[in-house]
Parts: structure tokens; sequence; C-alpha cells
């Protein structure tokens, strides 16, 4: 099993070599705007596996995303979200939804891999115009969001959280289809979730996976992203 260590260059090894089971490609390096920006061109994304340790860079063999073809409402998620009460916004409150994403407590997940270090990274990102965030409201409070990173036509979302039921799903039924309207060509949800697997969402090979990246990263979407007020 080879698992690579970065140095101070700005570079990845080919994702195509790593054989790691869990994906991981590449340990060590940074979080700046320049490393993101580049892992995300190559299909990869960082990962912590507890607050003290290292950058984990991984790249799965089995990617999971969701394409425009594939995207669907059921008939009980379609009900659910139909029925649901809310106000949709985007980039309103990105530091707010990430640090409600590092601290909203999840049933399947102990802790949080977003710590610190990566809340500081992604906010450059966002200050950048890379990282984006949609939020939805209820009487003025924050009820549910998410965030991601967006590079040509992809949007490569990271995290999102809720307080109140179906306040995600009614989000996300609201963000996919905006994301499709403006010529976005792939979500890359990175690994399977039965919430997003609702949706359409389908595991993908990673040959297949960074072959439709290349495609998706070389076009240009229509801009639909506000300026952040956040």
């Amino acid at each position: 099993m080879t698992i690579y260590l970065l140095n101070e260059a700005i570079a990845f090894p080919d994702p195509r070599k790593t054989d790691d089971p869990s994906g991981i490609l590449a340990v060590g390096g940074d979080l700046s705007p320049a490393r993101l920006l580049l892992a995300y061109s190559l299909g990869i994304f960082p990962w912590y596996d507890d607050a003290y340790s290292p950058i984990l860079w991984h790249c799965p063999h089995d990617r999971f995303v969701i394409r425009p073809d594939h995207y669907r409402l059921g008939r009980s998620l379609r009900k659910a979200v139909n029925n649901f009460e809310g106000q949709f916004s985007y980039n309103r409150s990105f530091s707010e939804v990430l640090e409600l994403c590092a601290s909203v407590p999840r049933h399947d997940q102990l802790g949080t891999w977003l710590n610190a270090e990566m809340k500081t990274a992604y906010l450059k990102l966002h200050q950048l115009g890379y990282a984006q965030s949609a939020e939805v409201w209820r009487n003025g409070r924050l009820i549910g969001g998410l965030y991601g990173v967006t590079l040509g036509a992809v949007f490569f979302g990271e995290s999102m959280f809720s307080v109140e039921p179906a306040a995600s799903k009614a989000l996300f039924a609201a963000l996919a289809p905006r994301l499709w309207a403006a010529g976005y060509q792939l979500i890359d949800c990175q690994i399977y979730t039965e919430h997003l697997a609702r949706f359409g969402g389908l595991e993908i090979e990673r040959d297949t996976f960074l072959s439709e990246l290349k495609t998706a990263l070389a076009a240009k979407p229509e801009a639909i992203w506000p300026a952040s007020v956040s």
C-alpha cells in the first residue's frame, strides 16, 4: 500500500496511483488556497481522521456523484419538500454555515473533521470566490445550510447541516435545479450517503469520475452565486 508524503511543493501524485482501500492518496502538506484548488481540479479532497491527525488527501476508487440526467425527487421526497415552509438564500451567511456544519451533532458521527484549520481554509476560498454556501431560514432563524467548492461546471459538496426535519432535503432540492439550469454538469458528493442517494446519487469508478471531471472543469456555467454578505 502506497501513501505519498507531501512537502512544500504545490503538487500531488497522480490520483490513479492510490491503492489504499479507503482512497488515501497522500498525507501532509497544507490547506493553502493554491493547494486546495489544485486538489479539487485533480479530484482529490482533504479530510482529517480526528483533531490530531495530519491532513489526509483522498481520491476514492468509487466516487459518489449526482448528474443532471440522474437527479430525481421521489414521491415521498417531493411531498416532504413541497410541504416544507422556509426561505432559501445563497452566500448570505457562509461563516455561520461553516460553524454549524462543524458543531451540529449528527447521529452517525462522533466529533467533526471540520476543525479550525479547515474552517479558516474554506473561509479563504469563499473570500476568493471559490467556496459557496446555501441557506434555509424560517422566521429569521438559520435552520439548515450547506457549503462547497465551485470550479468550472462542478459543485464539490463538502458538508451540510439541519436543525429541523426536512430542512436539508428542501435546501438541496432548491439548489440542485439551480445548478443544472446554470449549466453545472456534476455535483461531487465524494462518498455515499443515503440522504443524497434519494436525489439520484450514484457511485462511479474513479477513472470515469476523473474523465467527467476534466470535461466539466473546462465548461463555463452561468454565474449564479451572489457576492458574499457574511
